[in-house]
Parts: structure tokens; sequence; C-alpha cells
């Protein structure tokens, strides 16, 4: 692991040497493999350790490929539109991958400033290399552990928090329990939005654990997936919302016009509001941090 890493610093931000070539690539975290798209020329695929990490259009940033991807954009429009100002957003990314959402934001709100939390420092300035993201200001990436840097963020800092972490298909633990969330809350500025990637079994077990921690410490919560992972018909996403402030409700104007929005992807998805998620986790109890053991007793 690099410096920059281990001391939780930004990554360097080096000048891109001649952009995105394909091959395999060692990294602080193991290897990633920059892959060409064969059905869409000049886009590329990012794995991670044998994972589908990231796609990357670098000619067009408003082109999300992977469909959970679009349904966090949908959401974030959303409520950008009901509760934040477009032209003063704050954007923390945990997971950075290839920063493909952070380039759809920058592309959607070129006014926002972001940084891009990844673990992997190496993988960071490879990325760099590769694509044409915005500079810092607009766009920095740190080089750290998410729940480290967001606890040590400065209260009411962040508009929108974006959750993209996995390691291999999962999401670690930590980053799933109600004390995280609370960190998280605590972090959003008033208004803001907590959007985060699930990625789930047929049983839907973690997606309830999830919800119902986000539930316990936000007023409004809500969920994007498509009918078949709803069903517990198969593996794949459901992505979480969480706020102080309302998301939309089932029969509003707002939820008609995000189910339009979801519907017209390749893979349609439903919207659900506050009271599906009510029943949804019904009875399941939240993850919480592993208790510290206890002190030893003096002799």
């Amino acid at each position: 692991m690099s410096r920059a890493a281990r001391r939780g610093r930004r990554a360097p931000e080096p000048a891109a040497p001649g952009g995105p070539a394909a091959g395999s690539y060692e990294i602080s975290t193991g290897t990633a493999e920059l892959v060409p798209d064969e059905y869409a020329p000049g886009s590329w695929v990012l794995h991670v350790n044998g994972v589908p990490s990231s796609h990357v259009d670098p000619q067009h940033p408003e082109r999300l490929d992977f469909e959970y991807m679009r349904w966090i954009a949908a959401l974030v429009h959303a409520h950008v539109g009901a509760h934040l100002d477009p032209s003063a957003l704050r954007v923390l990314h945990l997971g950075g991958g290839a920063c493909s959402m952070a380039r759809y934001l920058a592309h959607a709100y070129p006014a926002a400033r972001q940084v891009v939390v990844e673990l992997d420092g190496r993988l960071a300035e490879l990325v760099r290399q590769w694509f044409d993201l915005p500079r810092a200001p607009r766009l920095r990436i740190r080089v750290g552990e998410a729940r480290a840097v967001t606890e040590s963020l400065t209260p009411a800092t962040r508009d929108v928090v974006v959750r993209d972490v996995f390691a291999g298909s999962t999401t670690p633990e930590p980053l799933t329990t109600v004390e995280f969330a609370r960190h998280v809350a605590r972090v959003l500025a008033p208004g803001g939005l907590y959007v985060l990637n699930c990625g789930d079994t047929r049983d839907l077990a973690g997606a309830r654990a999830e919800l119902a921690a986000l539930s316990e410490v936000f007023e409004h919560v809500g969920a994007v997936a498509d009918p078949a992972m709803l069903k517990g018909r198969r593996y794949g996403n459901i992505v979480l919302a969480a706020s102080a402030v309302p998301l939309p409700g089932a029969g509003s104007p707002e939820a008609a016009a995000l189910g339009r929005e979801l519907l017209g992807g390749a893979v349609p998805a439903q919207y659900k509001d506050g009271a599906w998620a009510r029943s949804f986790v019904a009875g399941t109890p939240p993850r919480r941090d592993a208790a510290p053991p206890p002190a030893p007793r003096a002799p």
C-alpha cells in the first residue's frame, strides 16, 4: 500500500500521459484490468480483482452504463430539485473505482465540489491518468478507508453522500451499521441525501438489515430496484436512500416523475417509499458495531 494510502491522504493528481490502455495493472489491493467495451466503441470497463467495478465512456460523461448508477442519479436529481441548491452542491463519494458517478455529476452540476474516497492509492493514480477527470477543487480523490474518512469530516459539510464500496461482491460490514449511518447523518448538511448501493442475494437479508439501520437514524427512507430483485428472484443491486427531509411519497407527483424515469432504462426499476420500507424491514434487527472488549480487571 502506498504512503498516501497508509496516511489517509489525498492521492497525487498526475497529468494524464496518454489516456487509457487495455491491460492488467498491479494496484495496492491486488489487480485492476482495463478492458475495451466491445458493445460501445471507445468505452471501457474496469475490473478490480476480477469483479466489474466501473464503466466509463470518456467522450460522454453523462452516459451511465450500469443500471444501479442510473438509479442513483435519478434519486440525486429528484432530491436536488426538491431540497438542494444545484449551484453549490457538495458531494462525497465513498468508493471510487473509475469515478463514473463523479464524472456524471460533474457534467450534470458543473459548479459541484466533489471528493472521492478510494482505498487503493495506486488505482486512484491510474484512473487520473486514464480518464479526463475534473481537476481539484472540483473533484479531489482522497486515499483512505471510507469509514475512517467519514468519521474525520466536519459536521454538515456534504449535501450528498454516495456509498458504493465493495470488497469482492459485498460491502464491508462496518459501512452497514447503525453507527455508521449516524456518522453519515452528522456529515450531511440540512436537506442532505444519503444514497447507497446494496448488493444482495435472493433472500434480501442485507437490504433489510441496511434499511433497518437507516430507519433508526433517518426519518425518511426509500429504495429502488427492478421487480425481479424485489421479489427475491436473483442476486443484484438495490439502491437505498435516506434523508432527514421528505423523499418522494407514494402517489405524489415527485414519486410519479421518478417512477417514469426509472421505467425508461434498459432494466426498468421501481421506486419504493418509506411506507413500503417499514413493511419490508418489519422485525429485522439492524446491524450494529461490535461491542468493544471489556476492560481487563485490576489485579
